[in-house]
């Protein structure tokens, strides 16, 4: 771990510039505001962000005397972006089933500062880090962050994954005598009892939430995504476990039934929900459960994943999961389901998660709520809503310009022209 912190100051202090302390006053000049909270948008507006958040929106007229202006009175504004769905602290997936062997944690948490940093630079401010294969590394990248000793984006921080041995969220399909270390297995677990035990220790390592693999997956050899791997029981323990930590839990689940148990035992998101039925939207509907559906990585996948040799089993999976959870996400916008915007990124390079609005936009929603999808929803979904996903007064000084109108083009949000988080321009 020593050697892991000293390799995130070193990449801190030789590669990245941190970010400068706050100034005291700063107040950004915004040609259009887009607000999510109200749905508004409002023209010439003066956004004062003192001590890193929100104070006064107004219409514009001159700033207080020393304070600094941030002249965007060109551009479209709006809160910086929300992923609740992505992989920082690991490697891009691979046709190598080995790949996150063959990497040191000093190499790993070096490559988890530079997905940080092109992540807030594509506009992004907040995470969700849903799992990294060694448990430690999307928690010390968040301290590192908080810190100021890396560039990226505010985390909420799962740990490993809570997953059965051989499961969707273990590094399988090794070549034989090959063996995967401990630290890369700290979440396996099967009864409740063992649930319990691993989600307590998650927590001690300090995350500040839970991910479980509740059914196989698409890019885990050897799993299959209509295939449940944790039961009720042990999905109502980590769900409990992590209530009497004032946290939540949130279930990786592809297929109909394992979406419907997570949901009646306490799950708060579901990751991917990509065979769900009719029964598991309206329950989602009813729970108020949040479905975090990556619509736009299938897409990726098929392409990348045939150039590149990915094996057939992973590319036969995908198949069978894409064109169902667009179908899904669709019903689900019509039911009016809380859908979060979650990308996988980390599947794909990061810094390329905007790339998932326009499918938002083609699959059902307006662009505004693909925009609420990815501040106000997704800031709900965390639990974070009085810090970020909106420009109200009291939330942290993260926002975004564009220089397109992007409830006219969505696309507009993948041609981000600055960021600030917390009052700093960091791009």
């Amino acid at each position: 771990m020593r050697l892991i912190l000293a390799a995130l100051a070193a990449l801190a202090a030789l590669v990245l510039t941190p970010l400068p302390a706050w100034a005291d006053t700063v107040v950004v000049r915004a040609g259009h505001l887009i607000e999510p909270a109200t749905g508004q948008v409002l023209h010439d507006r003066a956004i004062t962000v003192t001590d890193g958040k929100v104070s006064t929106v107004a219409p514009w007229s001159a700033p207080p005397q020393g304070a600094k202006v941030v002249d965007w009175s060109s551009y479209w504004v709006l809160p910086g972006l929300i992923d609740v769905h992505v992989h920082l602290a690991d490697f891009l997936q691979t046709s190598d089933p080995a790949e996150p062997l063959k990497h040191s944690p000093e190499r790993t948490a070096y490559a988890g500062a530079r997905n940080a940093r092109a992540t807030l630079e594509a506009g992004f401010t907040t995470v969700h880090d849903v799992g990294s294969y060694r448990a430690r590394g999307n928690i010390e990248l968040r301290n590192a962050i908080n810190r100021g000793e890396v560039v990226g984006p505010r985390i909420n921080a799962v740990g490993g994954y809570i997953t059965v041995p051989g499961g969707g969220g273990e590094v399988t399909g090794l070549p034989k005598g090959m063996v995967v270390p401990d630290d890369m297995r700290m979440g396996v677990a099967k009864t409740p009892e063992e649930v319990r035990r691993k989600v307590g220790g998650m927590f001690d390592l300090g995350a500040d939430s839970i991910k479980l693999i509740a059914t196989g997956a698409v890019l885990t050899e050897g799993t299959e995504p209509g295939q449940i791997e944790l039961d009720g029981p042990a999905i109502h323990a980590a769900a409990q476990t992590a209530k009497a930590r004032g946290s939540w839990i949130t279930s990786h689940a592809h297929s109909a039934d394992g979406i419907k148990l997570a949901i009646r035992n306490g799950s708060r998101g579901i990751e991917h929900a990509s065979l769900i039925d009719d029964e598991g939207i309206a329950l989602a509907k009813t729970q108020g459960t949040y479905l975090v559906m990556d619509i736009y990585n299938g897409d990726y996948i098929s392409e990348v994943g045939r150039r590149d040799g990915w094996s057939a089993d992973i590319l036969r999976k995908n198949d069978e999961t894409t064109d169902a959870q667009r179908q899904g996400f669709t019903k689900a916008v019509k039911a009016g389901v809380k859908l979060p915007f979650g990308t996988d990124a980390g599947v794909f390079p990061h810094g390329l998660q905007a790339r998932q609005f326009r499918y938002m936009v083609k699959y059902g929603m307006t662009p505004m709520q693909a925009i609420q999808s990815a501040t106000t929803v997704a800031a709900e979904f965390l639990t974070w809503d009085k810090q970020v996903g909106s420009l109200t007064p009291g939330h942290w000084g993260d926002m975004i310009a564009v220089s397109a109108n992007p409830l006219e083009d969505i696309g507009a949000l993948e041609r981000v022209e600055h960021v600030m988080k917390g009052g700093v321009v960091v791009r």
